[in-house]
């Protein structure tokens, strides 16, 4: 019963937080050896190589990516 509620509090919260999931844009993907989905969540090569470490894998640039708009000086 104490787990039941502890459930829905947390539930309650989540919605009331009102947080949207947004597709993350970064141009660089971890594909490990082994695993299935590559994660494309890094913003730098060194970054991604530093996820592999240890794990195995390759690091590639994501092909879906689109930088965002650059900003113009006035």
């Amino acid at each position: 019963m104490n787990r039941l509620l502890l459930l829905a509090a947390l539930f309650a919260a989540a919605v009331l937080a009102g947080t949207s999931a947004k597709a993350q844009n970064y141009p660089w993907c971890a594909e490990y050896a082994g695993f299935g989905s590559p994660n494309c969540g890094y913003t730098t090569y060194a970054q991604c190589m530093a996820s592999l470490f240890g794990n195995g894998g390759v690091c590639s640039q994501n092909t879906q990516y689109t930088p965002p708009p650059s900003r113009r000086a006035h």
